[in-house]
């Protein structure tokens, strides 16, 4: 048998290197290469890249802007603040106390940035003087952007406006960078009646009875049984509520109000999601939809639908907010501006919207595993409150203080998901 160890005295024949590897290596050498004097190599070292590659800890790709700026601290918070950009790391910062070098994670890329050092030529815009290179930016909602730039000290220097390729809006940011805001146009006509009314919202959970009994000694409820045995209606709330049983997806369904329902269907269909036929039900006419993630909704027409927005504060036991969760934010956003008509700001947390003009108020969080939707019910005494749903067999939190009020996250004796807010 042939000594496998002789294989170790046979010469070396050299492979070319892994180009992937290559290509990181160039680009970190590069990036090492562009710092100011003095910045420590160890320092600008990141996690290995993963197989799929990631905007926190990955090396960049491509091509990267970096940003010289008049004071990258402020900088930094801005972006964060208006853009929606998250830290990638800690800065470095050099013995003089300016930032030699710090990282951004933004739509999907890498934006790099420091203060300026006239010594080594690195040099922020100068005021009046224009910029030399247009930072293209996708985003949802051009005008919501624009504004909130414009808001937080940006010039703005091309307002939004329509065109063969998009809508688009150019600003000049506080550090001297244009920005090209580049988003869908908008429709000719707004689809829908405007503002959205939440009609109807019906917590889907798997036995109707235990779900009756729980909701009824938490927030109070009474019901009336609408016909079919597996459905509840809960009576004296606005909008209107309902429980449906039999369902092993514990979320909520939404029903919105549109003034034109078939219009309405056809603009689901066109932005590849699914609308059933209309029926008529003794509220309205209703269709059975869903977006182009899965996302179950229903539409209805009707004459008494209240319209959406500045409604009464909700009383206890209605629903005062509901959160979108969905799987793919930027697409989900794409699907009910152009269906119903909504404009996303960012919220407070990562990937988190408010919905603009819904009753009542709405958010969307990207992100998630499935499609699932979590209300939030009005209680006026939240403590005494979380106390009746740990006593019917739920889970709560402690309450916690919110800029609107205190709010705690609890799930019923079926698992299904909520909120309870006691609103200021």
């Amino acid at each position: 048998m042939t000594d496998p160890f002789m294989d170790l005295h046979r010469p070396v024949d050299p492979v070319d290197p892994d180009p992937r590897f290559a290509a990181r290596l160039r680009a970190r050498l590069e990036r090492a290469l562009a710092l100011p004097e003095g910045v420590e190599m160890p320092r600008t070292v990141v996690p290995p890249e993963p197989v799929a590659p990631t905007d926190a800890g990955a090396d960049p790709t491509g091509v990267t802007p970096y940003l010289a700026v008049g004071d990258a601290r402020a900088a930094l918070a801005w972006y964060a603040g208006v853009w929606g950009a998250r830290p990638r790391g800690e800065p470095v910062v050099m013995a003089d106390g300016r930032i030699g070098h710090a990282e951004l994670s933004l739509a999907g890329g890498v934006l790099m940035l420091a203060d300026e050092y006239p010594d080594l030529g690195v040099r922020a815009p100068a005021a009046g003087t224009g910029s030399a290179v247009t930072l293209h930016l996708a985003v949802a909602d051009v005008d919501s952007h624009a504004d909130r730039a414009v808001d937080a000290g940006a010039r703005l220097e091309r307002p939004p406006a329509d065109h063969p390729y998009g809508r688009n809006a150019v600003v000049i940011d506080p550090f001297g960078h244009r920005w090209l805001l580049a988003g869908a146009s908008r429709p000719v006509a707004p689809p829908g009646p405007g503002p959205t009314a939440v009609a109807y919202a019906s917590l889907w959970l798997p036995d109707i009875g235990a779900a009756a009994a729980f909701y009824a000694a938490v927030l109070g409820w009474r019901y009336a049984v609408d016909g079919d045995h597996r459905g509840r209606r809960v009576e004296g709330v606005s909008p209107a509520l309902g429980l449906w049983g039999g369902q092993e997806q514990r979320t909520t369904l939404l029903c919105f109000a549109v003034d034109d329902l078939r219009s309405a269907l056809a603009r689901i269909r066109a932005a590849g999601g699914r609308a059933g036929e209309p029926r008529s039900e003794p509220y309205g006419v209703v269709a059975d939809c869903a977006d182009d993630q899965g996302l179950a909704f229903s539409l209805v027409e009707a004459d008494h639908v209240p319209p959406g927005g500045g409604q009464r504060p909700a009383a206890p036991g209605e629903l005062a907010y509901v959160t979108i969760g969905v799987i793919d934010s930027a697409r989900a956003r794409t699907f009910f501006s152009a269906v119903l008509g909504w404009r996303f700001s960012p919220g407070r947390v990562e990937d988190g919207w408010d919905i603009e003009g819904v009753s009542p108020h709405a958010g969307m969080h990207g992100g998630n595993p499935d499609s699932v939707v979590k209300p939030m019910f009005a209680v006026d005494d939240i403590a005494t409150a979380v106390g009746r749903v740990r006593a019917a067999g739920g889970t709560a939190t402690d309450p916690e203080p919110m800029p609107y009020g205190i709010t705690a996250d609890c799930t019923d004796d079926q698992g299904f998901a909520f909120f309870l807010g006691q609103l200021a």
